[in-house]
């Protein structure tokens, strides 16, 4: 049976050193598949933070409270639009 475990490390240019402590056993051979992830110190270069800019103008007033209505043809939560 395969299990997988994420596990966050950093190289220091001879071996990748675990950033917590790790279940593994000692000299049992794994399998590393290595993603590199950095860290977005200026909040501005992260995707998410211009949003808005993926924003399109519909006209839908309830689309927000009625997605599922406009997404899936499921009944509408209120006729009224009312909360």
């Amino acid at each position: 049976m395969t299990k997988t475990k994420t596990l966050h490390a950093v190289f220091d240019g001879k071996v990748l050193r675990p950033e917590e402590s790790v279940d593994l056993e000692v000299g049992k051979r794994y399998v590393l598949t290595v993603e590199s992830k950095q860290k977005i110190t200026d909040v501005e270069k992260d995707a998410a933070f211009d949003l808005s800019s993926l924003a399109v103008k519909t006209n839908i007033s309830d689309l927000a409270m009625e997605h599922d209505h406009y997404l899936y043809g499921i009944p509408r939560r209120r006729s009224d639009g009312a909360q």
